[in-house]
């Protein structure tokens, strides 16, 4: 393979650092978990090292390929009917519910179990070639230098919430240190442009640098997450810090058109990318034109049938049994879209559907040039504005996902992960991979995942053509679309009986992030919606 490897995420600066790490002699996931580190700081609201995440590791010389996921399970004092009798209403496009007083969504009560460090050191130990301390030094450098506000983390910060949910600056300004580190004098969002550093954090991985993720999850950090969360009545303890261990899986596989498709299991959303191919195999979907109104028609019922199958189903496999064969089987699929082929609409529900798009989340793809490719996607769910004082990051918010009603897959248990759309992929066409790719974006991440890898394998477009195709979605019964979606090819669906949402923005619907692997080239891209990059090392 021709280069010496690329990394591609939203995020110009973290790019840099997983660059930097290569041409340092790094492999892989060795960029990759600088390329994070780095994310957690320049982005600070899409991922954090007390978020969770999904890690796709693919090592041909050393015969590996295994998923690390790290979804951030409920602290141990949580409990199936605690918030039963809150239940105000369901997000529309599934990505959490509304409880009176926001408990789940905003505050102390909000976090889960911070994962995703354990889970940075695990892959390291596990795969990586440079020292700990080396991966740390980029994302140290850029919290004690200083970044800016660039656009798509200011439209994000701005974000209003709806029906509910939290807006992101209020989010932001909860706690002092975030509003000391984010906010103007006037407790607004800093504006695009203006500098921002953050010692406190620095100090923290600096610490986690020279003793390792340890510091944070048994020594001294852990006993001020602790105190910190005893004082202000979080679920968490420290127990929760000490037994956390992220999950080594195989990943889930399927094919599509004669390629191989890895993904991640579940509680992730790999399987609702699995049913969802094998749906739309049956369909001429070159013939039916790209973006076209049956296309879109198509595409959508197909989407609308996994999220059924999803919000029945899937669930954290150790506490949930997940149909997995018939889920991700060509048969099952096959009566699927013989349904959609005679015009039946599938009827996704919802309690009392809120609106809210989800935009939290991040993405890496690297590849190396010894042919070692990563796609880890990592998050922070809908963040819970909690800084410990002194600390510098914030919290994950993961139970605003659980489902607050008992005896359901989704539904709250100590010690359970809630699903996660998180799909990191990889695409192979024979024994070699072709894609290495995956997504932010909340409930929409596998939708833009999706059209990604039909836009390569049925309409032959390159990488940077399948991030920037219009996007469009469907996980209730309306269907989003892209603004560049033109009204002519709305007004057919609607005609249909479709409900169509179209949405202000044009690139939207998750923001795909990938690498299409050539013979002689690696072809790369970040979706055009965020600020990210492709660079070569």
């Amino acid at each position: 393979m021709a280069g010496n490897g690329m990394v591609v995420c939203p995020q110009p600066e973290a790019a840099e650092s997983g660059v930097e790490i290569l041409r340092a002699g790094g492999n892989a996931v060795d960029a990759a978990i600088a390329c994070a580190l780095a994310q957690t700081v320049v982005d600070p609201m899409m991922c954090g090292i007390a978020g969770f995440g999904s890690l796709a590791v693919y090592k041909p010389a050393d015969g590996v390929h295994e998923y690390l996921d790290f979804h951030a399970p409920a602290p141990r004092a949580a409990r199936p009917d605690m918030w039963a009798d809150l239940v105000e209403g369901e997000t529309r496009d599934g990505f959490g519910f509304v409880l009176k007083g926001r408990v789940n969504d905003l505050g102390y009560r909000s976090i889960c179990v911070p994962a995703a460090l354990k889970a940075y050191e695990a892959a390291h130990a596990a795969h990586g070639r440079l020292p700990w301390k080396t991966l740390c030094e980029p994302a140290i450098r850029w919290a004690e230098e200083g970044w800016f506000v660039r656009p798509a983390m200011y439209a994000f910060w701005i974000d209003e919430g709806t029906m509910g949910r939290t807006s992101s600056a209020e989010r932001l300004a909860y706690t002092a240190s975030g509003r000391a580190l984010y906010c103007r004098p006037d407790g607004t969002p800093k504006r695009i442009g203006e500098p921002l550093r953050n010692l406190d954090y620095a100090a923290t991985l600096r610490r986690i640098a020279d003793e390792g993720a340890g510091v944070f999850y048994q020594g001294a950090i852990a006993e001020r997450i602790a105190a910190d969360m005893a004082a202000n009545g979080g679920l968490l303890d420290r127990s929760d810090l000490e037994n956390y261990r992220p999950v080594r899986s195989v990943p889930l596989e399927g094919s599509y058109r004669g390629r191989r498709i890895a993904t991640n299991q579940p509680p992730g959303g790999g399987v609702m990318l699995l049913e969802m191919l094998n749906i739309l195999e049956r369909f001429d979907l070159a013939g039916l034109g790209h973006n076209t109104p049956e296309y879109i028609r198509v595409v959508c019922e197909a989407m609308k049938r996994a999220t059924v199958d999803k919000d029945r189903f899937v669930g954290d496999p150790a506490f949930v049994e997940v149909p997995l064969d018939r889920l991700t089987g060509k048969d099952y699929a096959a009566g699927l879209a013989e349904a959609i082929r005679r015009g039946e609409k599938a009827e996704v529900a919802r309690l009392q559907p809120a609106d809210l798009v989800p935009k939290d989340t991040t993405h890496l793809s690297v590849v190396d040039a010894d042919g070692n490719c990563v796609s880890m996607t990592h998050s922070l769910g809908m963040p819970s504005g909690v800084i410990t004082e002194g600390l510098g990051f914030m919290y994950n918010g993961c139970m605003g996902v659980f489902d607050p009603r008992p005896g359901r897959a989704g539904s709250i248990a100590p010690g359970k992960s809630r699903f996660s759309a998180l799909c990191p992929t990889i695409v192979f066409e024979g024994d070699r991979p072709l894609l290495v790719l995956g997504a932010p974006g909340g409930t929409q991440i596998v939708m833009g995942v999706l059209q990604a890898i039909l836009n390569v394998i049925d309409f032959g477009m390159t990488m940077s053509e399948a991030v920037s195709a219009p996007r469009f979605s469907s996980t209730s019964n309306a269907i989003d679309v892209s603004n560049r979606i033109p009204r002519f090819v709305t007004r057919e669906l609607e005609a249909q009986g479709y409900q169509v949402i179209r949405n202000p923005f044009g690139h939207t619907i998750a923001w795909v992030h990938g690498i299409r692997i050539l013979p002689d080239r690696l072809d790369g891209a970040a979706d055009p919606g965020r600020d990210g990059v492709a660079l070569s090392a």
